[in-house]
């Protein structure tokens, strides 16, 4: 029972690590990255608005520009599952820094996505078996997914409901201390406790699938669909 008064944390830190539909978002003060992704087609330098310089490189098949609702977007179109080449202009990359690790602390990754594919990497910072541990957000079948694995052990949450309807979603993956939490539109669907350890690695953040990867012997599970913004957030 403990875990379920640490949904009340859960909670909290969910209103802490509030983030407004949109890129207009309020400042919390907890933004350690947040991608607009509102550059206009053709740009190949995505831009971290809060400050910290956390900007990215944009890979030429990434398609920049896209209208949505709110600003702009990025769609990324769908490659062959396992199929040689790998792609890495597919992918949006931005250079490791701390900022941009789990460490030792609470930690969110928040992303507003459409799509109507079931496979791909939208976002992490590592590998599986890279020294430091990692993070993901990846959607297979539909249905999103948050790993977080550190040097005590892994959490994998799985959303029991798919997504992929075209439709624009919110998409939350967050750690505390004493567990993990998904978060669908605003409303948490599923959890976890434990605590996974400290989270730090050398690697860049990689976005639309991964880095290291020759679709032979490790695939590249590429993204396909549109990415609206990506908040990165931890206190």
């Amino acid at each position: 029972m403990r875990f379920r008064r640490t949904l009340a944390v859960t909670a909290v830190l969910t209103c802490v690590f509030a983030v407004a539909p949109g890129p207009a978002r309020a400042a919390t003060g907890y933004e350690m990255a947040a991608w607009t992704m509102d550059e206009s087609r053709g740009s190949r330098w995505m831009a971290d608005s809060t400050g910290r310089g956390h900007n990215g490189r944009i890979g030429p098949d990434v398609g920049t520009g896209l209208s949505t609702e709110s600003s702009r977007g990025y769609r990324f179109d769908r490659l062959e599952p396992d199929t040689p080449p790998a792609r890495p202009g597919h992918l949006v990359s931005v250079p490791d820094h701390p900022d941009l690790d789990p460490g030792d602390r609470d930690f969110a990754v928040t992303v507003r996505l459409r799509t109507t594919h079931k496979f791909g990497n939208i976002i992490q910072k590592g590998q599986a078996t890279v020294p430091g541990g990692s993070f993901k957000m990846q959607i297979p079948n539909g249905r999103p997914t948050c790993t977080f694995r550190g040097s005590v052990g892994t959490i994998e949450m799985w959303s029991p409901a798919r997504i992929n309807d075209g439709n624009w979603h919110t998409v939350r993956c967050l750690r505390i201390r004493d567990g993990v939490a998904l978060l669908i539109d605003g409303n948490e669907v599923v959890s976890k406790p434990g605590w996974t350890g400290t989270i730090a690695n050398t690697w860049p953040v990689s976005i639309g699938g991964k880095l290291d990867c020759d679709q032979v012997e490790v695939g590249c599970d590429y993204y396909a669909g549109d990415l609206d913004w990506i908040v990165i957030e931890a206190a």
